[in-house]
């Protein structure tokens, strides 16, 4: 096992929807096994509230697709917790997109490195891959 990833939600979408918006590092640490790649329930909640307001569309309807793809991909889920919650206080308000100010305090709990594609990110306390 190399690292532990938390893969941010756009960075996900890309991954199976537009693999070219990827940066060459971010997709040779998804295609390596040795990587334990983690995908937050924060995603999920994310995805089927955009699907449901018709903002992404996927091939097909996110209660299957989003654990399909978990499963295929090998993918770790990683649950949010109180601890996640109550982090958000101390949290500077960098971003006004809740869904990242989850993942961000997820990744900093877990002592994640982030794959997002977000320039924000960099203003948090967190590692990331861009």
């Amino acid at each position: 096992m190399d690292e532990k990833y938390l893969i941010d939600t756009q960075c996900w979408l890309y991954w199976h929807i537009a693999p070219e918006k990827l940066s060459k590092e971010q997709y040779r640490v998804l295609e390596d096994d040795s990587n334990e790649i983690y995908f937050s329930t924060v995603s999920s909640w994310e995805i089927m509230i955009k699907h449901k307001l018709k903002k992404i569309k996927l091939p097909s309807l996110p209660f299957r697709y989003i654990p399909d793809r978990i499963k295929k991909d090998n993918l770790k889920v990683l649950p949010f917790s109180l601890d996640n919650s109550l982090r958000i206080e101390n949290l500077p308000n960098h971003h006004a997109d809740p869904f990242d100010r989850f993942l961000i305090t997820q990744a900093q709990s877990g002592d994640f490195i982030v794959l997002t594609d977000d320039p924000i990110f960099e203003l948090y306390d967190v590692k990331l891959l861009m």
